[in-house]
């Protein structure tokens, strides 16, 4: 007897001091980052490089695209890329990863960027009213009683402002002076703001005077010199700056022939869809968003905090529910459209999620999207006249996903998890000594009878016959997640979540006969 209790002490004694050892770090050093188990997922990427070429040249054809281009992004590198058609019909000049096309709202998201970087830097706040940059909109709004329109009401489409494609599209070259004359005139409202999603160009462009006013910067300078020169991109929002073998027409397909798109210059409304970039060079700025996942301890990059771009990725405002949506392959597979900050959130039946955004102006269609889970994206640019890209962007990822057989990123055990799991272990199915072991919150015991307890373990482990083997915890995050005890006759699933203390201890715990 003497020799138990001494043990019992001197297990109680280890874990007390792997308590005080754990309490006594900072809970992020503790933090495991997630990591991705194939090591050869860009190669098996590249071996379906044929398969993704065709899904997109059958695409285009069935769509008539004069030119395309395409890129895959995998882990921040540009890996596959394909391009066919000419970028300048009347030139015959064959597009190619270079080729500078204008991506129209992809550039939202650029835009938003910026705001946020002036944000991080203290020289706005997302809830500053938009008339304390820009006066001549104080109070304007679709009723009284609304509240003043803010930068994140601009920046998630929640301003009140309607929808204006294509109206919008056609003001790309507007100046400032043209935009502010606007407001003074009184803008017209569909919706009070901050209650429903509604796409607004003039929300953007709005954003871009913002850049201006804080910045003194024209907002395509203030994003060249702190965006695209640091990532070594070759972009232009006016089309008269870039090479002419570079400089991709657009057009539009009507009575089954192609007729010139008349290309705008550079205005104030640029901040909305004005940028010129190639497939080559905007993987570049993909590479920035993708790196910006898993969150980690590692150093920051010098252009914007990764938690800044993980914002930019969020759902802030409601856009739309598909329950008809598939991949092509007639499958319902219902999915819900969120809006982040210049940026669109695609989450699927499955709970794929894809961030990115579309783009389409008289001569353009475009469309980008990365799947922070699984370290892919792509960009897909053609110039004719609102090419729709969004779908077979879609269900390419889908298909490199299946073909290459990629898995999402794979998140460790933390530390503390895999301890309580250990320690729980040791005390099924008896509970003995339970409340003395010092794994428990101080809510356990109210929540769950310790009698109970002991029944529901006993004839469980009865139900499966004699243990053979504990499978690995399988993570939901750092404090919750479930294994399985295997048993002669059966397997038990257990699940547990630990508190946000420090230890962290069990406070929930569920138990059940896997069939």
């Amino acid at each position: 007897m003497q020799s138990m209790v001494k043990k019992i002490t001197a297990l109680l004694f280890i874990c007390f001091s792997v308590t005080i050892a754990i309490a006594q770090q900072n809970p992020n050093e503790q933090y495991q980052t997630p990591f991705f188990a194939d090591k050869d997922r860009a190669a098996k990427v590249k071996a379906i490089a044929p398969v993704i070429q065709s899904m997109y040249s059958n695409y285009a054809k069935a769509n008539h695209f004069p030119s395309f281009s395409f890129g895959v992004v995998v882990d921040g590198e540009l890996i596959v890329t394909g391009s066919e058609g000419y970028s300048n019909i009347a030139d015959q000049t064959k597009a190619n990863a270079r080729t500078m096309y204008r991506i129209a709202s992809m550039s939202k998201s650029v835009t938003a960027m910026a705001i946020i970087k002036l944000r991080d830097e203290g020289k706005l706040k997302l809830d500053d009213h938009v008339s304390n940059f820009i006066p001549e909109l104080k109070n304007q709004a679709l009723t009284k009683d609304a509240a003043p329109i803010t930068i994140r009401e601009l920046l998630t489409h929640s301003s009140g402002l309607p929808e204006d494609n294509p109206w919008g599209d056609r003001q790309l070259a507007d100046t400032e002076e043209e935009l502010i004359e606007l407001f003074k005139k009184q803008l017209s409202f569909s919706n009070v703001n901050g209650t429903e999603y509604e796409y607004s160009n003039v929300g953007f462009a709005t954003l871009g005077l913002i850049i201006k006013k804080v910045t003194g910067l024209a907002y395509s300078e203030y994003i060249n010199q702190h965006f695209f020169k640091r990532l070594g991109m070759q972009a232009a929002w006016d089309y008269r700056k870039v090479p002419t073998d570079q400089l991709a027409k657009g057009y539009r397909y009507v009575n089954d022939s192609f007729k010139e798109e008349a290309l705008l210059t550079d205005g104030i409304y640029g901040a909305m869809g004005g940028l010129i970039t190639s497939v080559e060079s905007f993987s570049k700025y993909m590479a920035l968003h993708q790196q910006a996942w898993p969150a980690r301890n590692d150093a920051e990059n010098i252009i914007i905090n990764r938690s800044s771009i993980r914002e930019m990725h969020q759902p802030w405002r409601y856009a739309s529910m598909n329950p008809y949506f598939n991949y092509g392959n007639g499958i319902a597979c219902p999915a819900v459209s969120a809006y982040g900050y210049g940026l669109n959130i695609f989450r699927d039946c499955n709970n794929k999620v894809f961030v990115g955004h579309s783009g389409g102006l008289p001569g353009f269609g475009s469309n980008w999207r990365i799947m922070p889970e699984y370290g892919i994206g792509v960009v897909l640019l053609a110039n004719v006249t609102y090419a729709p890209t969004s779908s077979i962007n879609l269900k390419v990822l889908d298909s490199v996903i299946k073909l290459a057989g990629l898995k999402p990123i794979q998140l460790p055990v933390s530390t503390i998890l895999n301890q309580r799991k250990n320690e729980l272990v040791n005390l099924l199915p008896n509970f003995s000594n339970a409340k003395q072991s010092g794994i428990f919150a101080e809510n356990f015991f109210d929540d769950y009878y310790t009698d109970s307890l002991i029944k529901q373990a006993t004839a469980a482990f009865q139900t499966i016959g004699k243990v053979t083997t504990i499978e690995e915890l399988i993570p939901e995050n750092q404090l919750r997640g479930s294994f399985i005890i295997n048993g002669e006759k059966g397997k038990l699933k257990i699940f547990f979540t630990l508190t946000p203390e420090n230890p962290a201890l069990i406070q929930e715990y569920r138990l059940s006969v896997v069939k």
